[in-house]
């Protein structure tokens, strides 16, 4: 039997790719993170799926049940929120099954920072302002950044960054890109991004941090600075240019 780490999307119910729901659709126990999954999803399920809500569990629970269902024959959807590639905590339960012999596949999905672009309505990497493109958080208590990846040495490439889990310490995003960005770049805060009670808050370096303040942010948002957010002027990209020769690979 197999664990299917699926990525669940951002938030709308509708946005799980076809194959996550398919996969969902076919798997006879599914552990779920109850606090960021929406509960429509688990409509997919069997109708007889046991169905075990992770969100107060540790890595040793989960771990207990993926193996108790695996030994009992059920194939298992571990249902993520987002993609599992990047802030899922996928990685150590990939390790622990990997110890434990159970085979896995992993179904990605929609990532957050791709809904926000959506809800900004902007192509993130634009031709002559910026084809870079920086996913990262910022150093907390339990878990800190590794040596090197620190927000203020990241900021000196100029692209454009997008820090998940960081909202309730956006006067430090502030305060560790101005210096390379300027107050006046572009940022942008997505909160709750695909879901109805969505909140989009546009600013820049300036006043973004009073703007997620007063509107009470504090958790499930993404913060975005660069140039890119607000990029008028910039020059059409080679893929669909006139003078691009069509006739060679």
């Amino acid at each position: 039997m197999t664990v299917y780490f699926i990525g669940a999307g951002p938030g709308a119910a509708d946005l799980i790719t076809v194959r996550g729901a398919r996969t969902l659709a076919s798997c006879g126990v599914c552990l779920y993170a109850g606090s960021l999954v929406p509960t429509e999803l688990l409509a997919e399920c069997p109708s007889d799926a046991r169905l075990v809500d992770t969100a107060r569990m540790d890595l040793d629970a989960i771990t207990a049940e993926l193996v108790r269902a695996h030994e009992e024959g059920h194939d298992v959807a571990r249902l993520h929120s987002g993609d599992p590639s990047v802030f899922s905590a996928v990685a150590e339960q990939m390790r622990r099954l990997d110890a434990a012999g159970v085979p896995y596949e992993v179904v990605p999905g929609v990532p957050a920072f791709a809904a926000a672009a959506a809800a900004l309505k902007r192509e993130l990497t634009v031709p002559t302002v910026g084809q870079t493109v920086i996913l990262t958080r910022i150093a907390q208590q339990a878990t800190p950044m590794p040596e090197g990846e620190d927000l203020a040495t990241l900021g000196r490439s100029g692209a454009l960054v997008v820090l998940h889990l960081a909202a309730r310490y956006v006067d430090r995003v502030v305060d560790e890109l101005s210096p390379h960005y300027g107050k006046d770049c572009p940022a942008a805060v997505v909160a709750m991004a695909s879901r109805p009670d969505e909140l989009v808050l546009r600013g820049t370096l300036e006043d973004i941090a009073d703007q997620v303040k007063s509107a009470g942010v504090t958790r499930t948002a993404v913060i975005l600075v660069g140039r890119t957010l607000a990029a008028t002027q910039f020059r059409d990209s080679h893929l669909y240019s006139p003078e691009r020769d069509r006739h060679t690979c």
